[in-house]
């Protein structure tokens, strides 16, 4: 079978290039969908009541022909995004409008409008295929990859590429994505594999390790620096958890908020001094629906105050949204950043303007990152300056407990998900330096 020929040139560790080009390609792959028929099958329901382990299929797909610039990944391991859990519960709107519009733009892109979408945005793989004028990258090189996918052809992304007017988020906004034994991407969405890490911990920074880089340390960003204090939600989530490792990895201080006594610890063996658990202080932010409790955003800006000194953060890390937002404009000191990239409590964001005008705050936007960006952000986990973050790992099959858990924050860190790798701990080409940090490697495991 090509599958296993595959699986078994990968494992061998020393075939040459050659022989991964000359491997036949399989006609099918198993890759975890969603279907477009379905789009519906959660209406009426709350949010939290979708249920992903209903929603994402593991199915036998085609292997789509290859485009100019792109490569075929064997893929040995993938991660659980936000994303995918949005596609999964078809929130704020279903995957499959994206793949329609994309599949407008040319002959190429028709190949990702199709009634199953291929989810996923981060992989740990093997290249097996390029297409025609990709030279950077050969058959057998291991890989992981970010998940910006954009098309430059004008102007407005060649400073930024997150400014492409076709800017997309691979395997959300695209087809083919890293939840599968193969994978398309686009060769510039390509980055060296850290050979100190297993498929998995390759795998699982990805697209949060990006994100926590641009949103916190770019000059797109909040462009941190010494001495800044920086207020994180979330820190021992996905996100947060990179987040957290930059800032003190960068000479900032970091305030970290958590939801349990547990996840305090975690952050606190990341190095953090100052920690917030919110469930354990009671803060609820929103006396209902429709309104919002200021005397509670006054208690939790004195308990940042209590912990740094009587400072106020120089920088808010915001993703919570709706929940939180209110909150975060007002706890950043004047002239501060709320630096927000997602809203995964809600989109509707609500605030008082007046603690943001006349206090000279900024709110500003990140998504993703570019591929330089994306490249720092790997650079820093190959040189053992940030660690994966990787506490639970699950089959292909098991994907819907996977997202599950992500969807109900039951999940620290990152949760991985094995796609071709058989099991786990396979991949590591170099012994001598994952022994430097295994320590750290290794402190979500488990938890």
């Amino acid at each position: 079978m090509p599958v296993q020929q595959i699986l078994d040139a990968i494992l061998a560790g020393d075939t040459a290039p050659e022989e991964f080009a000359a491997l036949p390609l399989p006609d099918t792959y198993k890759g975890i969908t969603v279907h477009k028929d379905e789009v519906e099958m959660f209406a009426g329901l709350a949010s939290r009541d979708k249920d992903p382990r209903k929603s994402l299929h593991l199915d036998d797909v085609p292997v789509p022909e290859l485009a100019p610039g792109e490569a075929l990944v064997a893929v040995m391991a993938s991660a659980i995004n936000y994303n995918t859990v949005w596609t999964s519960i078809f929130e704020p709107v279903s995957t499959f409008s994206f793949l329609e519009r994309y599949g407008r733009l040319s002959e190429y892109t028709k190949r990702h409008d199709l009634p199953y979408h291929v989810v996923g945005s981060d992989l740990a793989g093997v290249v097996l295929r390029t297409g025609p004028g990709v030279n950077a990258w050969k058959p057998g090189a291991e890989v992981v990859a970010h998940c910006l996918s954009v098309e430059l052809e004008s102007p407005d992304g060649h400073d930024d590429t997150m400014m492409d007017p076709q800017q997309r988020i691979w395997g959300f906004e695209t087809n083919f994505g890293g939840l599968a034994q193969l994978a398309i991407v686009k060769s510039n969405q390509l980055l060296p594999k850290p050979d100190h890490l297993t498929w998995e911990e390759a795998a699982s920074p990805g697209l949060v390790n990006a994100t926590a880089y641009r949103q916190l340390v770019s000059k797109n960003g909040a462009h941190m620096k010494q001495g800044d204090v920086v207020l994180i939600w979330g820190a021992s989530g996905g996100l947060g958890s990179y987040a957290t490792q930059m800032a003190l990895n960068g000479g900032a201080i970091p305030v970290c908020v958590v939801s349990s006594p547990e996840k305090a610890e975690i952050v606190r063996s990341l190095g953090a001094q100052h920690v917030i658990d919110r469930s354990a202080e009671g803060y609820t932010f929103w006396k209902d629906e429709n309104t919002q409790d200021p005397k509670e955003w006054q208690r939790f800006g004195k308990k940042i105050r209590e912990l740094t000194g009587g400072e106020d953060p120089d920088i808010v890390f915001e993703h919570p949204g709706r929940e939180t937002f209110g909150a975060s404009v007002y706890v950043a000191r004047k002239g501060g950043t709320i630096i927000t990239c997602a809203s995964t409590s809600g989109y509707m964001h609500q605030y008082d303007n007046r603690y943001l005008w006349m206090n000279l705050k900024n709110i500003k936007s990140s998504h993703f990152a570019n591929y330089r960006e994306a490249f720092e952000a790997n650079r820093l986990i190959d040189k053992g300056l940030i660690h994966p973050t990787l506490s639970r790992v699950y089959s292909l099959e098991e994907t819907g407990q996977a997202a599950l858990d992500v969807h109900h924050n039951l999940h620290q860190g990152k949760v991985g998900v094995l796609c071709l790798a058989p099991e786990e701990g396979l991949g590591v080409r170099d012994e001598a330096k994952r022994a430097q940090f295994l320590t750290e490697i290794n402190r979500f495991r488990g938890i």
